[in-house]
């Protein structure tokens, strides 16, 4: 067997193997398995896009490739909704560019601008896929914390002066995953000021954007001040829409760093089916869009409540989180994340997430992710009440 790539070797283990395979063993015993450890919308895509969909699969049309830089309709109804949710005024032409979902564009952003050696700001817990990115460009990782006593915010203050001048990309995620977290336009403006500073390409994760609660509206990174001078937003259908499986999103922003995008792209795929990019369209343009979004809200709002009370009733002091479809909580004295969530689902059978899945930083901390119905999730919460009390 030949040597693999230095850069598959480098890759981190697959942190929740074993938590697989104890799942499975569970599930061969006939154990209830309940899961709240994947961010996978349960309910289906709304019935306006599977219609549109389907009539777009049946057009001949639609079965050739699409252009390299999307299909022009997709990339003006992005638009559209910029000006419409946030205010801000985007060039179809120049300042959309579409994904095979914003994952796509957020492990490929690193190729674009990373040699060998050059420094990505990578907020720590986080999605893993801004560091995978950024070691398959042949980068390296400055793990900005996110501690709880900031609010989860970065502290850019503290970020050494060498490490910010070699420094190329800083990635931010807000509404934040894991943890929920969020930021303010405030916060947005000093990393453009940041960014100014050291020349660095801010690359924003919106994809929890429009999962919120309690009447809070989250903000874009564009709207701050200065943002299309110096970074890009991934947005994605997958969340807002329960479209995890359709595979369509999309980058906004600075037109300089999107054309370096958009030419690394045209080299490694061949863009979405066309028939996708219009279910797109229908996505964002249909007027019973934003009844489903606030629909969506309803139902993940009702299900934070259940996870918080539950949580506060066995002795945590678990913040409510404002945003995204998680909850993040300290785990008990005495235990790892990762010895935590294998008791729990020894004990319970159910499944959340260590929080040192999403770095260093995460360690001491799990999330739930609130993707099952309320009936389910409240039994899942009544099975950990009845195996575990916090402590501090």
């Amino acid at each position: 067997m030949k040597k693999k790539a230095g850069r598959i070797e480098k890759l981190p283990p697959y942190l929740f193997a074993e938590i697989d395979k104890k799942i499975r063993e569970a599930l061969d015993k006939g154990v209830d398995v309940i899961k709240l450890g994947i961010g996978d919308p349960d309910r289906p895509t709304p019935a306006y896009i599977v219609e549109r969909m389907q009539q777009e699969v049946t057009l001949p049309r639609n079965h050739s490739y699409p252009p390299d830089e999307g299909l022009m309709e997709f990339r003006e109804a992005v638009s559209r909704y910029y000006l419409r949710r946030f205010g801000v005024k985007l060039d179809p032409q120049r300042e959309v560019l579409p994904l095979i979902g914003s994952k796509e564009g957020i492990a490929h952003i690193s190729a674009c601008f990373v040699d060998s050696g050059d420094v990505n700001l990578v907020p720590d817990p986080g999605y893993p896929v801004y560091g995978i990115g950024t070691l398959f460009a042949g980068g390296q990782t400055y793990r900005m914390p996110l501690l709880e006593e900031n609010s989860y915010l970065p502290d850019l203050s503290i970020i050494p002066e060498e490490t910010a001048r070699r420094a190329k990309l800083m990635f931010l995620n807000y509404p934040n995953n894991p943890t929920g977290a969020v930021a303010e336009k405030g916060f947005f403006e000093k990393a453009v000021e940041f960014a100014k500073r050291y020349d660095v390409v801010i690359c924003h994760d919106s994809a929890y954007l429009e999962i919120s609660f309690d009447g809070y509206r989250p903000v874009s990174f564009l709207e701050a001040s200065g943002a299309l001078e110096c970074g890009i937003e991934f947005g994605s259908l997958s969340k807002p829409f329960n479209m995890t499986g359709w595979r369509v999103g999309y980058a906004v922003g600075n037109a300089e760093v999107l054309e370096a995008l958009y030419r690394y792209k045209t080299n490694i795929d061949s863009g979405n089916f066309k028939a996708v990019q219009y279910a797109g369209v229908e996505a964002l343009d249909n007027p019973k869009a934003l009844e489903h979004m606030e629909s969506m809200q309803k139902v993940y709002q009702d299900r934070r409540n259940v996870v918080v009370e539950a949580l506060r009733e066995a002795g945590w002091t678990a913040a409510a989180p404002k945003a995204s479809f998680y909850v993040w909580a300290p785990v008990p004295q005495g235990y790892t994340s990762t010895d935590f969530v294998s008791y729990i689902l020894e004990e319970t059978g159910v499944v959340v997430t260590p929080g040192s899945g999403f770095g260093e930083y995460g360690e001491g901390y799990f999330r739930i992710a609130l993707t099952v119905e309320v009936e389910r999730l409240k039994e899942a919460m009544d099975r950990i009440k009845g195996v575990v009390r916090f402590k501090g």
